[in-house]
């Protein structure tokens, strides 16, 4: 049978040392959980949750948390919170998982919603922003997934991030920074991070020049004798003594502008978009990207499916089945159409005779 336990810890937003905790639940009031959670019923054929610490724990009541209780089935459960903006702030989703028993094909992931979701309807289908958290089923996928909602559509980190499978509880972090890096954790180890830029495959979909950026450049480069900006970084400063690496991303270092460049120098040769790159200060380079900023967030939730083993036992055995059948069929044909060759071959030898 297949069991997740899932605890969710906190989702907060960061900012320098300060942080802002928008939802935290640990399950320590007993059943009032309830009061804060709420079951979809957009299916009777959902099923439902329980607060439970699991056949074996640290702490009876401390390790509780949502498990799942019957197999073969689709989960559908969130709560709300007060709605806010992850924009130009580091946003940090944690939360633990344990998959119990064996794990043969089911969810452990959670995702984050738009304020406005409609909770007894959650589905499938309803839209979210970000969803992240582990993944079994079967021999081929065992992965973390981080998918995030952008321009209408949904988009994985190409990378293949690879999740725990045994039994025991396992701590999931996420980190999104306002400066396009990311850092996926497991039980506080860096499994993962990069650029979401470049690791969710959107470098197509930067915002596109606008026409006021599309006429400077034409007129920079009609006028050769118009001065050319280029900034460089300014050496004399430190990076504040506040400034979190981990959480706030590569430190910005203030810029410094060169003066015009003299004799008629022209921009011909250097690509528009490199041009662009560097006229723009880094921030308002950033600021051409929405890859992740979410304005209305507020509710989190679970929407996963616990498969069993005898079924999914039962579904592979019925494939190989299947497979073997073709393959004997084959097998018989080819047979077939061998001995029409040997039969007509020896008729055709006793007519030449």
């Amino acid at each position: 049978m297949a069991r997740a336990l899932v605890q969710l810890w906190a989702i907060c937003m960061l900012r320098v040392a300060l942080a802002t905790v928008y939802f935290q639940e640990e399950f320590l009031d007993g059943e009032h959980w309830r009061n804060r959670w709420l079951q979809s019923t957009n299916d009777s054929r959902f099923g439902h949750f329980r607060l439970s610490s699991g056949k074996f724990y640290g702490h009876k009541e401390k390790d509780k948390g949502l498990q799942t209780t019957q197999n073969g089935r689709f989960y559908a459960i969130s709560a709300r919170f007060k709605p806010f903006s992850n924009k130009g702030k580091t946003l940090v989703i944690q939360y633990t998982v344990k998959h119990e028993q064996k794990m043969d094909c089911g969810g452990g992931y959670i995702k984050v919603f738009p304020a406005d979701i409609d909770q007894k309807n959650l589905n499938g289908k309803s839209q979210y922003y970000i969803m992240f958290g582990p993944d079994i089923c079967g021999f081929d996928i065992k992965k973390v997934h981080v998918i995030l909602h952008f321009k209408n559509k949904y988009h994985e980190n190409k990378k293949l991030i690879r999740c725990k499978v045994d039994g025991f509880t396992h701590l999931y972090t996420l980190i999104l920074r306002p400066d396009l890096s990311y850092d996926v954790k497991i039980d506080g180890q860096s499994i993962e991070s990069g650029s979401i830029e470049y690791d969710w495959n959107l470098t197509s979909l930067k915002k596109e020049t606008s026409p006021a950026e599309s006429k400077d450049w034409e007129q920079t480069k009609d006028n050769k004798a118009q001065d050319w900006e280029k900034h460089f970084l300014d050496a004399s400063t430190s990076k504040q003594s506040d400034w979190n690496g981990d959480l706030d991303g590569d430190w910005p270092a203030p810029m410094l502008q060169k003066p015009p460049y003299q004799d008629g120098l022209k921009p011909e040769g250097i690509h528009k978009d490199v041009w662009l790159h560097r006229k723009m200060k880094n921030t308002d380079y950033l600021t051409q990207y929405d890859l992740s900023e979410f304005e209305n967030i507020g509710a989190i939730g679970l929407e996963l499916w616990q498969g069993p083993e005898r079924e999914m036992d039962a579904i592979q055995a019925k494939e190989e089945m299947k497979k073997a059948r073709e393959e004997e069929e084959e097998e018989l044909l080819s047979g077939k159409i061998n001995r029409h060759e040997h039969y007509f071959n020896q008729f055709h030898r006793r007519n030449e005779l």
